[in-house]
């Protein structure tokens, strides 16, 4: 079949949730892509950050197909050496106590939502909680985390939602105090917001929100789905801000490809929940959980953090120069491999040029182009992209 056929019988028997690129992808290498007319792609999206490694990684797939070859599900009923091996990894990596693993980030979200519910059940002996989240956040899809996502355009078609959501500024710690009441059990934050249009939070506000939490005995929890797993130079972004929360989600990177995710937390909240609270049939499977091992070996072994704090100050630099040279951008904004440059006008026409010239970038909202690319990129790589973009402006 040629290009065009496989897109259009995708567009028979798929649901109309995405407006697709007019490309069919079939292979990856490196931190390149490649369409089934053998079409070369530089990659500065990863899957919406999630290929760290880059594609093609031999020891990453040997892992999994070896896994594959041993035991892919046996349920939580039991245990089994994947999954016990990379919570310890993870645990060590976040400094958190215990984790649940979920198959995604949104299923992180709800069962993050769960346990400071739950929490604040065990101090209060009644529910009827709530959660302050952020304006312009981004928690996920499903009802729980489209109930704390602070953006109307994903929330209005689907209420009523799940009650008990309250939203704050972000980066504006008084907007925050006086969101607070007795029924307020968790202050839920991005460190650095993503779909919401890359804004890193200030160093300050996240401190003093870590007081006013642990003065008011309110769950901390930070959502780490997209700017953790090495993305702005420490494993979790909030390493680099000095400032541990209670509990943290994460997915994308942590499985590189594989459906996981997983939240954490310390060990005085994670004893909130009893068996029967919560679960998962596929969460936390030899199969994911092998992939989740891995990506933690493997980010040691090719020094990740380190790479993406070297190239981090390049790109920057780089995107700094574009700002400075075209009026059309506004400014850039983000932290280490998690960047975006916002726009004067509506940015798809760039996307799209930019994909017939052989780039892969990614929107963050309609002007907001997004710069989130495998942690294994080069100068090199930061290079091409420059000049690629600079023969599209």
């Amino acid at each position: 079949m040629e290009m065009q056929e496989f897109i259009t019988k995708a567009e028979q028997v798929l649901m109309h949730t995405y407006s697709r690129y007019q490309i069919v992808l079939d292979k990856g290498e490196g931190v390149y892509l490649y369409d089934i007319n053998g079409k070369k792609y530089l990659d500065f999206a990863a899957g919406i950050a999630v290929f760290a490694l880059g594609y093609g990684n031999r020891e990453y797939n040997e892992a999994l197909k070896s896994q594959i070859d041993k035991l892919l599900h046996t349920s939580n009923y039991y245990y089994n050496v994947p999954t016990i091996e990379a919570a310890d990894k993870l645990i060590k990596a976040s400094g958190m106590d215990r984790v649940f693993f979920t198959n995604s980030g949104t299923e992180a979200i709800e069962g993050a939502v769960k346990l400071a519910r739950k929490y604040y059940y065990n101090k209060k002996h009644h529910a009827g909680s709530e959660i302050i989240s952020m304006n312009r956040s981004f928690h996920g899809r499903s009802m729980g985390a489209l109930s704390i996502t602070g953006q109307p355009k994903y929330r209005e078609a689907f209420e009523p939602l799940i009650g008990g959501a309250v939203f704050a500024d972000f980066n504006d710690i008084n907007s925050i105090k006086e969101k607070i009441t007795d029924k307020t059990c968790a202050v839920i934050v991005e460190p650095i917001q993503g779909e919401g249009g890359l804004y890193p939070a200030n160093k300050e506000f996240l401190t003093e929100l870590r007081t006013l939490c642990d003065e008011r005995d309110i769950l901390l929890i930070f959502d780490e789905i997209q700017c953790g797993m090495g993305r702005t130079g420490t494993m979790f972004a909030y390493q680099g801000y000095g400032v541990k929360p209670d509990i943290i989600t994460c997915a994308k990177a942590l499985g590189c490809g594989v459906p996981v995710g997983a939240f954490a937390a310390t060990e005085k909240v994670a004893s909130a929940f009893e068996p029967g609270d919560h679960g998962t049939t596929y969460g936390g499977n030899p199969f994911a959980a092998a992939a989740v091992s891995k990506v933690f070996d493997l980010f040691e072994a090719l020094e990740l953090l380190t790479n993406v704090n070297e190239i981090s100050g390049y790109l920057e630099e780089k995107l700094d120069e574009l700002v400075s040279k075209y009026d059309f951008i506004i400014e850039r904004r983000g932290k280490g491999l998690m960047q975006g440059l916002e726009f004067s006008v509506p940015v798809k026409e760039y996307i799209l040029k930019a994909m017939d010239k052989g780039l892969i970038i990614i929107a963050a909202g309609t002007n907001i182009i997004r710069f989130v690319p495998p942690l294994i990129i080069t100068k090199a790589h930061v290079d091409e992209m420059i000049n690629l973009l600079e023969s599209i402006f």
